[in-house]
């Protein structure tokens, strides 16, 4: 593949290992290269947590190694606007977010392709783990060969017809195997550690960053017997599923077990605890809308595998259509933890076939009483 049949590729470079590797991949294609350096968060609060710059000069250095122009762009605004709102609007509204998923969506796949194609790019290109492959009707995206570093679930939800221009080189590639590849080019950032944390903000004390955005609104923590163990200091402090921090301690006449979050009610501003882990299963979940990535939707009712948060086993499932334009996805075993404002990913085999936005889950019990 070369420059005359392929155009100019823009790869996003953050500064990381596997963006520079994907770089370096590509020229060794034959491909006419070069980077993009995105800053999608303005604020520069001194602290260790602030890496804009440090990222910043490592990307330069490996562009600069590698023999090509890397461009720099500043998207705050539209991170803020796209990711951030509405980030901040689910933890107000007591869900708990994916802000990596609306980021690939909205940032990464949009407004970086965008601005690509404004440099005179015909294809983009990311250090994400996965693979692309076109098949008979059109694009797929598959599972990387790496299982343990596969990102097909950050990218369930960014639509096809963005997925079908981006080039993955690290796809078959096992991560020892990136960073391998990096040390032998003489990249400085070869044993770089990953990064983690919110996308493009950081590896903040995260409860501490929420809280300058989203006021604490206290309220009456009840366990699932509806009697009331005390108070907790704001919802959005807390997920379903967690055991740490929930302040209730041992009590009289109650078993030494710990207390699990299993439900929040921001209406009452209520969160729901159990000693019970049972009461974290739910057999099934509701959806508004799936992301498909495929030129045209399943026949519903559909056998597939899905995936409710980032790096769970693939779980086997029915997803059927509901009377009101949604969706259902039935479990064929209970799931622990099903987190509403998370999203939900499905799976055939390594194909990602999209995914969408947990509104509520729960036991198939009681899906009689919230089915329309």
């Amino acid at each position: 593949m070369t420059e005359s049949t392929h155009g100019k590729t823009i790869v996003g470079m953050s500064g990381g290992v596997d963006s520079s590797v994907a770089a370096l991949l590509l020229l060794e294609r034959g491909v006419a290269v070069e980077g993009l350096f995105m800053k999608n968060w303005d604020e520069d609060d001194g602290t260790e947590y602030c890496t804009a710059q440090a990222d910043f000069d490592d990307a330069s250095e490996v562009a600069h190694r590698l023999g090509i122009q890397l461009h720099a762009a500043n998207f705050a605004a539209e991170y803020w606007d796209n990711v951030f709102e509405d980030f901040l609007a689910e933890y107000r509204a007591g869900r708990t977010p994916n802000p990596d998923v609306l980021c690939n969506r909205e940032i990464k796949f949009n407004v970086f392709a965008d601005y690509a194609r404004s440099l005179g790019a015909t294809r983009i290109a990311t250090g994400h783990y996965a693979r692309a492959r076109v098949a008979s009707n059109g694009f797929e995206l598959h599972k990387a060969a790496d299982a343990a570093k596969d990102q097909t679930y950050f990218l369930n939800a960014v639509p096809l017809h963005h997925l079908a221009l981006c080039d993955f080189p690290l796809g078959d590639l096992l991560k020892t195997d990136v960073r391998d590849i990096a040390r032998r080019a003489g990249l400085q950032n070869h044993a770089r550690k990953d990064s983690t944390g919110i996308c493009f903000i950081g590896e903040r004390r995260f409860g501490d960053f929420l809280a300058r955005f989203v006021e604490s609104q206290p309220g009456t923590i009840v366990g699932t017997d509806g009697r009331t163990y005390g108070e907790h200091i704001g919802l959005h402090h807390y997920t379903i599923g967690q055991r740490q921090g929930i302040g209730i301690g041992g009590r009289v006449r109650r078993p030494e077990l710990p207390w699990y979050v299993v439900d929040k009610r921001p209406e009452t501003s209520t969160l729901v605890v159990s000693q019970d882990p049972r009461d974290l299963d739910s057999d099934w979940l509701a959806t508004h809308r799936i992301n498909w990535l495929s030129p045209a939707p399943p026949t519903l009712p559909l056998r597939c595998t899905a995936k409710v948060r980032y790096r769970q086993a693939d779980q086997g499932c029915t997803v059927r259509a509901r009377a009101d334009g949604g969706l259902w996805v039935d479990f064929d075993a209970p799931q622990r933890a099903v987190t509403p404002g998370q999203y939900v990913c499905l799976y055939a085999g390594t194909q990602c076939l999209g995914g969408g936005v947990i509104e509520r889950a729960g036991a198939r019990a009681h899906r009689a009483n919230t089915a329309k």
